[in-house]
């Protein structure tokens, strides 16, 4: 992977028993939200520890989840983030934080035992500014687990490190990350005009500083995907969106490997104006035979979904499979269509809306 880098800037040291800052944004996550405190709060650090909870304006009662276990634990304090985008309410916990290293979470994810005291070991190793790990994708229904097999796939999110990586060393950017403080104050937080994204940008910014972001394989998370099809178009689709804003805005900055899924979209379309052209006669004879090579390449796209789905990647099973072979175009297609919109007319104010409904609240 190539990572830009200006000049070389070791992160500044802290205290082991300095402090560590937990910073958690929090939008209907009721089903989920309690265990992942539970595993921030069993994390083991040298020195004091908090939990900053941004809540966004919740329909599913995660609200009031949030204050009883505020009330239990005097470790957890809750700040409000009404406007509900994830960069504004990281910033508003990272202000709110008192301690010199900052460790984000989600509140659909469940942190390994020793993450924290791992990542500070290597953030002082290594002396990086931003440190992250392997994202474990994990389900509790069929279709869940299969949008986990996905994201732990290669060909499900184009195979970045932290989606399967096996070896250390400096990194793009970081899944979720835990930070030197200090040196987000330098760059600056989160930009709050990016609303999907906006963990690469930042690590954009802290590797044009000069600062190392680091993958340590070893660092695991769990991570619990959308729950229902609705809810997945809808992530890929925003998410697709902004990552097509962050390529009009920067460019070369972004990896080759985001390009696969619209370039699909772009090959569907044009196999379809080709295919309406030989069904309507105006391609004939030798232009519609040398026009038909456009069917090849989603030909082989076919024949590898269904080769995943069938190999071991496609889990055990008829069902497992046939949901792997369902969700895996669905994330490409959603993405990549999202991406060539951001491309082509940015992203302006696009929120990824599948966190906005629960189930007995109907999606907007």
């Amino acid at each position: 992977m190539q990572v830009e880098q200006r000049g070389r800037r070791d992160a500044p040291q802290v205290d082991p028993d300095a402090g560590v800052t937990f910073v958690m944004p929090v939008l209907n996550e009721r089903d989920y939200l309690r265990r992942a405190v539970e595993t921030v709060l069993a994390q083991r650090v040298d020195g004091p520890s908090e939990l900053i909870l941004a809540l966004a304006p919740s329909t599913d009662g995660t609200t009031e989840l949030a204050r009883q276990l505020a009330a239990e634990e005097p470790r957890i304090v809750l700040v409000d983030n009404p406007r509900a985008d994830i960069p504004v309410g990281l910033n508003l916990a990272i202000r709110a934080g008192r301690y010199p290293t900052i460790v984000r979470v989600d509140a659909h994810s469940e942190l390994e035992p020793e993450y924290t005291r791992r990542a500070l070991a290597t953030l002082d190793r290594v002396r990086a500014a931003n440190v992250g790990g392997v994202m474990r994708a994990d389900g509790r229904t069929p279709f869940q687990r299969a949008v986990a097999r996905a994201y732990n796939s290669p060909i499900g999110l184009g195979g970045g490190a932290y989606h399967g990586g096996t070896q250390q060393g400096e990194a793009e950017s970081a899944y979720l990350g835990v930070m030197r403080r200090a040196v987000l104050d330098e760059v600056g937080l989160f930009d709050e005009t990016i609303r999907r994204g906006e963990d690469w940008e930042l690590n954009l910014r802290i590797r044009r500083a000069g600062y190392r972001v680091w993958f340590d394989p070893e660092l695991s998370v769990t991570y619990w995907p959308r729950e229902s099809w609705q809810r997945l178009v809808r992530q890929f689709a925003a998410t697709g969106r902004w990552r097509g804003e962050l390529v009009r805005r920067f460019g070369r900055g972004n990896s080759l490997r985001f390009f696969a899924p619209p370039l699909l979209i772009v090959t569907i379309l044009l196999a379809v104006a080709i295919g309406v052209l030989q069904a309507t006669g105006v391609l004939q004879g030798g232009w519609a035979v040398a026009a038909s090579v456009v069917y090849l390449p989603l030909a082989a796209y076919a024949l590898l979904i269904v080769a995943v789905a069938l190999g071991p990647g496609g889990g055990t099973g008829w069902r497992d499979k046939l949901w792997t072979a369902a969700v895996l175009p669905t994330m490409h297609l959603s993405w990549g269509w999202g991406f060539l919109r951001g491309v082509v007319g940015g992203a302006h104010d696009t929120v990824d809306t599948s966190r906005l409904g629960t189930r007995n609240t109907p999606l907007p």
